[in-house]
């Protein structure tokens, strides 16, 4: 067994940008920390946050006065936060959110070497830090994570219970599924998604392109069908691996989902409203009847068991060992659902569309999520 977990992590590998897309400088007389190599701002902060693994990763906070939620994002495999600085600046004004971005260890200025378990001490760094340096609560947090940033994203929201909600960009079901068509979960696979999916307690909305060359968009579709609690998805017509931003039902998707989480809200007890009562806030702020795709789907208690208190940190990582030794088949889902068909980006924009304009010129993703040691980057 030794030799097959040897020979499985040797085709899996992170890929940093080389060299760093910015430097930390420290400003004299206050400092204040400051990125180099990007537009500064104001409402953006600097930080760096030590982790339970004992390196320190870098972070940013973007503020937007008008925020009632905000956004823990986990970028993807090849990027860092200087390369997507212009997209959390976008994302946190468009959207009217606040928005914290971190390095993984050993990605831009954060200190350590990146691995599957770092990542889950770095993202569960950032919240703690949302929580103390902010006083961000549970409830008004929603976690995002495209491509790899998948895996962090689904391992700390399958053990909250008060979680506004969750969403999944180009997700991976595994990292071993990424590159076979395994059936079963095996105890050396990583980002092990597909089993912790039907852990997360709050609304999922998965987003993944219908062309995606490295990351099949089966496995979007898969995480979609296994959620306790669906929103209506973004299957992007024509959209690969790294480009989703750039079509202009992108951002529409998203702040569409925003506004009917904030509509909403979290129950007193800690449980969101179901899918329905959504659908219906969501239908209040559109102006029009949308028919919602879960109507299928058996009502749900409103509880939940959400109203159990949350874990320590300890009890976090326990629960992510027992959950992991789990080796357990897996019936094949049905995939020949078609992509809804959606507008592409040569049809007129509105206002919120010069988004895609603007991120166009962006380095937003600059290499596959996973791929054989030796290829060339």
């Amino acid at each position: 067994m030794g030799a097959v977990t040897s020979s499985m992590a040797a085709k899996f590998a992170f890929f940093p940008p080389n060299p760093p897309s910015y430097c930390v400088t420290v400003e004299e007389g206050t400092g204040k920390l400051r990125m180099t190599d990007v537009a500064e701002k104001e409402n953006v902060d600097v930080l760096k946050v030590k982790t339970k693994k004992g390196t320190e990763i870098v972070a940013l906070y973007v503020k937007n006065p008008t925020a009632k939620l905000t956004l823990l994002y986990s970028h993807g495999n090849a990027a860092d936060l200087g390369q997507m600085y212009d997209l959390f600046s976008e994302l946190s004004l468009h959207l009217r959110v606040n928005l914290m971005g971190y390095d993984y260890s050993g990605y831009g200025q954060s200190t350590g070497k990146p691995s599957e378990q770092n990542t889950y001490a770095d993202v569960e760094a950032a919240y703690k830090c949302l929580q103390e340096t902010y006083g961000v609560k549970e409830e008004d947090i929603i976690l995002y994570g495209q491509s790899v940033g998948s895996g962090p994203t689904l391992d700390l929201s399958s053990r909250l219970s008060r979680l506004r909600a969750v969403v999944l960009h180009s997700p991976i079901l595994s990292g071993l599924r990424v590159m076979y068509p395994v059936k079963r979960t095996y105890w050396f696979d990583i980002y092990k998604n597909i089993d912790k999916i039907p852990l997360v307690q709050c609304p999922v909305l998965v987003i993944h392109g219908s062309k995606d060359d490295v990351v099949d968009c089966s496995h979007g579709k898969q995480l979609h069908a296994l959620s306790k609690e669906k929103y209506e998805p973004l299957w992007v017509e024509g959209g690969n691996h790294c480009d989703l931003e750039l079509f202009p039902q992108y951002i529409k998707h998203l702040k569409k989902f925003i506004l009917a989480i904030e509509k909403t809200g979290p129950l007193r007890n800690g449980s969101v409203l179901s899918m329905d009562q959504m659908d219906n806030a969501r239908n209040s702020t559109d102006c029009r009847p949308r028919q919602s795709i879960d109507q299928r789907e058996k009502s749900r208690s409103s509880t939940d068991n959400r109203d159990k208190p949350r874990g320590s940190t300890d009890q976090i990582e326990k629960s992510r060992a027992s959950t992991d030794k789990r080796d357990r088949s897996r019936k094949s889902v049905d995939y020949a659902d078609k992509a809804n068909t959606a507008e592409q980006p040569e049809k007129g924009r509105n206002s919120i569309d010069r988004f895609g304009d603007m991120m166009r010129s962006a380095v937003l993703c600059n290499i596959d999520c996973f791929k054989p040691v030796g290829t060339k980057v």
